[in-house]
C-alpha cells in the first residue's frame, strides 16, 4: 500500500526543513508517479499547501502526475539523431505501440517520451528504454528492441 512506502520515507526526513524535492524524488521512484492523493500527503507531511507541493513539483520536468508505462522509451531528436533518422525510429515506435509521444499504452506497459538530445551523437539515431541504450538504430531493428520488453504485436 502506498501509505505504508511514505510513512517510510516520511520517517528518513523527519524533522528536515526544505525536504520537499527529495522527499517527492522518492515517492515518484518508490510509486512511479505523483497522484493527487501523494501530492496531498507531502503537503501534510512538509507543512505546506497542495498547490505550493504541486508548484514545486511542476516547476521540474522529472516529476510525472500519471502512470507512466512499465518501460519508458525515449527516443532521441537531437540535431545528429535528427538527420541520422531518429523522426523516423520515432514513427516506427509509435505505429509499432500505437502511442503518440508523452503517452501510454492502456496496459501501461510501455511509455513513449521524445526528448531533445542524449548526448550520443557520435551513435545515432539512438533510443533508450529505461536505461539500457540502443545506438545506431535502424527500422528493423525497432520491433526486435520492443519484444525484447514483451511487446507482443
Amino acid at each position: 500500500m502506498f501509505i505504508t512506502k511514505l510513512v517510510e520515507i516520511f520517517n528518513e526526513y523527519k524533522g528536515e526543513k526544505g525536504a520537499v524535492i527529495p522527499i517527492l524524488q522518492k515517492v515518484q521512484d518508490k510509486l512511479g508517479y505523483l497522484s493527487q492523493e501523494v501530492i496531498s500527503e507531502i503537503a501534510k507531511f512538509s507543512r505546506m499547501s497542495e498547490t505550493e507541493v504541486f508548484g514545486v513539483a511542476s516547476f521540474y520536468a522529472q516529476f510525472r502526475f500519471t502512470r507512466c508505462g512499465d518501460h519508458v522509451i525515449r527516443v532521441c531528436l537531437g540535431t545528429a539523431c535528427h538527420v541520422s533518422g531518429g523522426e523516423r525510429i520515432l514513427d516506427e515506435v509509435t505505429r509499432e505501440l500505437g502511442v503518440s509521444p508523452g503517452e501510454t499504452t492502456e496496459d501501461y506497459k510501455f511509455s513513449l517520451e521524445r526528448v531533445a538530445c542524449l548526448g550520443c551523437c557520435a551513435l545515432a539515431p539512438v533510443m533508450v528504454v529505461d536505461k539500457t541504450v540502443y545506438t545506431k538504430m535502424k527500422l528493423p531493428k525497432v520491433r526486435g528492441v520492443l519484444q525484447t520488453y514483451g511487446e507482443n504485436k
